[in-house]
């Protein structure tokens, strides 16, 4: 049923099984007839499938109908030829909500009769052979799936029948989109994956739908999908610069898999380096016919119900957000036009390391979230986020992001590529009794090395007070038993300097919250050298021809673990961001980050640049320091953030007029 469209590539596939002595093609049915020619002699056509099956009767029930035809008329027709006696090949998406999949697998149960899915992906002889290599440890233990898809589509492809880009078409739902349709093989192949088969095997359902298209439906989206045992994080876009090939990624504590599922290929990281294996498919209408059982079918309707479960949560969502044009360029002309979201690979990349959406990551035509600011004369200069939303395994914490100059320049970054459990500016610490409040991997004495553990905590917010310039914020450091370990008051404040300068003060206590002492640690303290981050952190975004400088030193060499009143920053942000897919590259904003240090101590600064862009103050540089009962750890931070370039008098100047010494 429906031989336009992908039902020809159906009629090619049947074709080879025919000429095989494997199936014969007795009979089609499309309201428009196919070509002349395009049929073997003697196969009979209809305009509908209710005048095929009456033609035939009960006594030529065909064994197998497939159905190819739009999203919405899936259920109506498996209906149709299961109640008749046939078993049925349904294309992907099986059906357009949760209410139609109930009542078509309880008919193919009542009838006796088998559904195959057209999930091909999930007939590639790469899926057990991953799943045996995650079951045997070949990567250590699961940590996270994430499914990544750039692909373009025109304006044509919109254009090629009535119900494509709809959620709703006559007042029926469609579901057309790019989770549900053009990429649904991404998200049906990471949830077989993820061991997520039924309904019951999804927990939860995050959304973050975009477009970009003049559609209904979503070309730019996050789907994230908490299972019993892990959390697939589905990253898609239609508007990409260039197609490339979708991948399903399964990270583990040791090493990761990487699925190109169009092309039956999986790359494997693991501790003896890296391999490239190809792997045969078998196709899935050949799977049917040979079946006896619906255990003996690699894509049945019954183990589609997860995927159903996220098809359901998209239906049920709001309708996608339109992304600001001014976000987007168009390539091409007229219905070969194509949309292409800026920076999108990067955004894209973001979401599936950091398990984050779009909205999560501040993409800058994501959904605005509505979160606490500190503003400085009606201008929005810092957001508090409170962490809870981060991945568990980045050690979710508050922290501040986006922190801006006073003329909108963005200073900080958080959930990069690179590392994302660094989140914009705040306080984490690698070791807390053994505990990592930072995020990532955690540096062992006894490793030597950086290696994935169980052992992250969070900090919880306990509670706010937040006013004009100020905010105290109560927060207890949680292992992941539950047990408190710290408890920490941690207040801000910001202040203008000048008309293009502003300051902020992070002032933060920790306390032991357990009967004895709590130590402090750093992979610098665990044994690797120059290594002792932990304590205030400031995550930067790229700057472009940046300069590090304190009194007495320049470069990332020699500032990096040196004690110093105050670290200057400054260089182009912004510099390289996309303006275009074929306009000019942004020229960035100068700016000037002034951190200066903690009068309580003389901490050393971490400083990274060639790696990544980050200033610390550390705690525990070379060793650890105890939090006893009775004597808390106290810190103060204060940062000049200016617009344009700031020199070294400038500086002493301003520290002056602050009425401190430099």
């Amino acid at each position: 049923m429906g031989v336009h469209g992908f039902g020809e590539r159906h009629l090619d596939n049947i074709a080879r099984l025919s000429s095989a002595g494997k199936l014969e093609l007795v009979a089609v049915a499309d309201p428009v007839p196919p070509a002349d020619g395009r049929l073997p002699a003697g196969v009979d056509v209809f305009d509908s499938l209710e005048a095929l099956l009456a033609a035939y009767g009960t006594d030529m029930t065909p064994d197998v109908v497939i159905i190819s035809t739009p999203i919405q008329t899936h259920a109506p027709l498996a209906l149709k030829a299961l109640a008749a006696g046939a078993n049925v090949y349904l294309e992907k998406p099986p059906v357009a909500s949760m209410a139609h999949y109930e009542e078509v697998l309880a008919a193919a149960r009542a009838a006796g009769k088998l559904v195959q899915v057209g999930f091909q992906s999930l007939g590639s002889h790469a899926v057990p052979a991953i799943r045996n290599l995650v079951e045997t440890g070949a990567i250590g233990e699961v940590r996270g799936i994430s499914t990544t898809g750039e692909w373009l589509r025109t304006k044509a492809y919109f254009k090629r029948s009535r119900w494509a880009g709809k959620r709703r078409l006559d007042g029926v739902d469609v579901v057309d989109g790019v989770a549900t349709n053009a990429l649904a093989h991404a998200v049906a192949t990471g949830l077989r994956l993820a061991g997520a088969e039924t309904v019951t095997d999804v927990r939860s359902v995050d959304t973050d739908l975009y477009r970009a298209n003049d559609t209904e439906s979503d070309d730019t989206t996050v789907v994230r999908v908490a299972t019993a045992g892990t959390v697939l994080t589905c990253a898609l876009t239609l508007c990409a610069p260039v197609q490339t090939a979708p991948a399903v990624t399964v990270y583990g504590t040791l090493g990761q898999l990487t699925f190109s599922y169009t092309e039956d290929r999986v790359e494997i990281t693991s501790p003896e380096g890296t391999r490239i294996q190809d792997f045969a498919r078998t196709d899935l209408l050949e799977n049917l016919i040979t079946a006896r059982s619906e255990e003996d079918l690699l894509s049945p309707l019954a183990k589609t119900g997860a995927y159903v479960a996220v098809l359901e949560a998209i239906r049920t969502a709001e309708a996608p957000r339109l992304i600001d044009p001014a976000h987007v360029t168009w390539v091409g002309e007229g219905d070969d036009a194509h949309a292409v979201v800026h920076d999108i690979g990067s955004w894209i990349r973001r979401a599936a390391l950091g398990q984050a959406t779009f909205a999560e990551l501040g993409a800058p035509w994501a959904s605005p979230a509505t979160r606490p600011a500190a503003s400085i004369d009606g201008t929005t200069v810092a957001v508090f986020q409170d962490g809870s939303s981060i991945r568990p395994t980045s050690s979710p914490r508050p922290y501040l992001h986006p922190v801006s100059t006073l003329a909108g320049t963005v200073v900080t970054d958080h959930v990069p590529a690179d590392h994302v459990w660094h989140l914009g500016a705040g306080v984490a610490v690698q070791d807390v009794n053994g505990i990592n409040f930072w995020g990532g991997r955690t540096y062992t004495r006894d490793a030597g090395a950086y290696v994935w553990r169980k052992d992250h905590g969070r900090i919880v917010t306990e509670s706010v007070d937040h006013g004009d310039g100020r905010r105290l914020e109560q927060l207890s450091w949680v292992g992941p038993d539950g047990t408190r370990l710290i408890g920490e008051q941690r207040e801000w404040r910001w202040s203008a300097v000048g008309q293009s300068i502003w300051q902020l003060t992070l002032d933060f206590t920790l306390q032991t919250a357990t009967d004895g002492t709590v130590l402090l640690g750093s992979p610098g303290s665990n044994g690797r050298p120059q290594g002792g981050y932990g304590g205030f952190f400031w995550r930067l975004p790229k700057v472009a021809d940046a300069t590090i400088w304190t009194a007495d030193a320049r470069g990332e060499d020699a500032v990096h673990g040196s004690v110093a009143p105050w670290l200057a920053w400054s260089g182009t942000f912004d510099a390289g961001s996309p303006a275009g897919v074929h306009g000019a590259e942004s020229l960035g904003h100068p700016a000037t980050l002034v951190f200066r240090a903690s009068p309580q101590a003389p901490d050393p600064w971490f400083v990274r640049h060639s790696g990544y862009p980050g200033v610390g103050l550390s705690l525990a540089w070379e060793s650890p320091v105890a939090v006893e009962p009775g004597k808390p750890i106290h810190r103060t931070v204060s940062v000049l953030i200016a617009d344009g370039f700031l020199a070294s008098q400038d500086i002493d100047q301003l520290i002056a007029t602050l009425g401190e010494t430099a």
